[in-house]
């Protein structure tokens, strides 16, 4: 009978402390306020990304927590923005194995995190191979609204498409099109990664729950698709017609999406202004008070 191997809370509380530290809240996409006296992030916004409770994060940190299950440990290496080797380390910590090899890789690479920094005028989401969206920039905040409150178990695009909560209406002949998209990326994904459990679970999911989903995943197809134009509902500034482009990140099997518009168009006038107002209400500058997530827009029919 095998044991467990014991878990380091001490050293494991100090490591998830310092990693929360040195992020900044741009590296995350969450606005950083005018009252902030902690370096890096607050324990509030790391729960809120991984999905945990602030208390819960508090305890581990304090090294008096449980020992994490591999789903909590995976959700905080994203949310912390952590390298392969950081998040394998997480997991010895913890007296748990790390993921193995032929699962879909989550982490994010800080040279593509630095990437979207640049992105300044235009939104920006990265995507693992099955559709979760693993980090934003802040103009994505601004045209989608805040990312980071919808559960990381439900910040995906599929989940989003055919289940979500944030779901708003759509142009109907948009809708069956993007659909047909967004489970043909996902049955590629499958025969990739035909152990993964995050993508097994997923497929379960929504084969259950949904018989728009059951209908399209037993059709088979395979379309191509790389990039496309999206009409966005905004809820103040109207429809916006924007490029999506899909850049991949390559060896990471990951999408970077990209919206951006032709010079001169109301669109790109638009997006300048998003720029401006950043996650104030455009409607309610003054309040400063976030649009709730995803209003007025389904992320996700956001690319691919």
């Amino acid at each position: 009978m095998r044991h467990a191997r014991p878990v380091d809370r001490t050293e494991l509380g100090r490591t998830l402390r310092t990693w929360r530290e040195r992020l900044r809240p741009s590296d995350v996409g969450v606005p950083a306020g005018l009252r902030r006296r902690t370096p890096g992030l607050r324990r509030e916004e790391v729960a809120a990304l991984a999905g945990v409770s602030v208390d819960y994060l508090t305890r581990l940190e304090q090294g008096r927590g449980p020992r994490p299950s591999g789903g909590v440990l995976s959700a905080l290496a994203r949310a912390l923005r952590v390298t392969d080797a950081e998040r394998d380390h997480l997991f010895h910590l913890s007296g748990s194995a790390p993921p193995l090899p032929g699962r879909i890789r989550s982490a994010v690479r800080p040279s593509v995190l630095r990437l979207m920094d640049r992105f300044t005028d235009l939104p920006a989401l990265l995507l693992d191979a099955k559709g979760d969206v693993l980090a934003w920039n802040p103009m994505a905040v601004a045209l989608l609204g805040d990312l980071s409150a919808i559960p990381p178990t439900q910040r995906n695009i599929a989940r989003q498409a055919f289940t979500g909560a944030h779901r708003v209406a759509f142009y109907a002949d948009e809708r069956e099109r993007l659909n047909r998209a967004v489970v043909s990326d996902l049955r590629r994904c499958a025969a990739r990664y035909p152990a993964d459990p995050g993508l097994q679970r997923l497929v379960s999911d929504l084969r259950a729950a949904s018989a728009d989903f059951e209908r399209l995943w037993t059709l088979r197809e395979l379309n191509e698709r790389h990039g496309d134009t999206k009409r966005i509902h905004h809820p103040e500034l109207g429809v916006l017609e924007l490029d999506c482009d899909v850049l991949e990140v390559q060896g990471d099997d990951q999408v970077l999406l990209v919206y951006s518009a032709a010079p001169g168009t109301p669109a790109a006038e638009a997006l300048q202004l998003l720029r401006v107002i950043g996650l104030q209400d455009i409607g309610h500058a003054s309040t400063g008070y976030p649009r709730s997530p995803m209003q007025g827009q389904d992320v996700a029919q956001g690319g691919r």
